[in-house]
């Protein structure tokens, strides 16, 4: 369900450029209600999160029962506009949000969507974050109380929160592919149940999570961009100039951890390099999602969460200036 925007909750247009679509859609929750309000946050220039936020909220909701809403970088009329940096719609819906299921990449918000952001994080939901996440500020304003949140300080928030930044593409961006491999150590975790065959034709980052991070799942370097793809035998240099083979050891793709927050409270993080809108349509990473969202909440994760896509789902490849122009908010309703 849609709904109609007040100026007051706007992001970054004046007045006289509020139009009358809708900026950001409500997916209610089907059959028994879980009694909790998901907050879905899209916005990446290259991996498609217009269009990979919404699938994922019409699963949350219509196969299990979550309220989700999703909110964009859009133009005032409501045209999606991964591109634009500076706008999260209607922020106003963290006030609310019981967790955050995000896939951003350099955003540079105003301080209302930045403090909105920082109060949620701040009352110790849950985040579930993405590829690109791990840097998902850039370019706020040194004077900013947020300035610290930025990728290229020290890692900023991601490194912060969810215990990476951006380092470098692992594998070969567009060329070699992604096998997630479960960590032997934790394969009895909740997170995993149900989950197989879990592949992405986005590549490996390089990432080293800290000690407290709890490694799910590794990503094999693949030597093709199709799930029977050999692994790769080829070695790279790491950010500290050691060369090593791209799959000994693998790079971690999955990892959990919780976060002491400003306010005192802790946060659950659950953080992965996969997720493009073409690697959600893979079955296993679907439920790996899905599963973090019931760990995340305290909730009984299922044995076989139900993944199936809700409508028609032919997402856009990745890549710079490839999403699909002139799209508005209102495209992604459930009807």
């Amino acid at each position: 369900m849609l709904r109609r925007l007040l100026l007051s909750t706007l992001l970054v247009a004046p007045l006289a450029s509020v139009g009358a679509d809708d900026l950001f859609v409500t997916y209610e929750p089907a059959g028994k209600a879980q009694g909790k309000h998901i907050v879905l946050l899209a916005g990446d220039e290259e991996y498609r999160s217009e269009e990979a936020m919404p699938q994922l909220g019409k699963i949350l909701s219509q196969r299990h029962g979550f309220k989700c809403t999703v909110l964009f970088s859009a133009e005032a009329d409501g045209t999606i506009n991964p591109d634009k940096g500076d706008s999260l719609t209607h922020p106003a819906a963290l006030d609310s949000a019981d967790a955050i299921i995000m896939l951003i990449r350099f955003r540079r918000w105003n301080e209302e969507a930045l403090a909105k952001f920082e109060a949620a994080v701040n009352r110790g939901v849950p985040i579930i974050a993405l590829r690109t996440s791990t840097h998902a500020f850039a370019g706020i304003p040194q004077d900013s109380k947020y300035a610290a949140w930025n990728w290229n300080n020290a890692g900023g928030w991601g490194r912060q929160i969810l215990g990476e930044t951006w380092v470098s593409h692992w594998g070969k961006h567009k060329f070699e592919a992604t096998r997630a491999v479960v960590e032997s150590a934790n394969d009895g975790d909740a997170l995993l149940r149900g989950v197989a065959d879990v592949f992405g034709t986005t590549d490996v980052y390089e990432a080293a999570p800290p000690a407290d991070a709890k490694i799910l799942l590794r990503g094999q370097v693949l030597s093709g961009m199709t799930p029977d793809s050999p692994p790769a035998n080829s070695k790279k240099k790491t950010a500290a100039k050691v060369e090593q083979s791209l799959n000994e050891p693998m790079m971690p793709v999955a990892w959990t951890r919780s976060v002491k927050n400003q306010a005192g409270g802790e946060n659950k993080v659950l953080c992965t390099t996969m997720g493009s809108a073409t690697d959600l349509t893979n079955e296993g990473l679907r439920r790996f999602l899905v599963n973090g969202v019931y760990w995340g909440l305290g909730l009984d994760v299922p044995a076989q969460a139900d993944v199936t896509l809700v409508g028609e789902y032919q997402p856009t490849a990745y890549g710079f200036k490839g999403y699909q122009k002139g799209v508005k908010v209102s495209t992604h309703v459930l009807h």
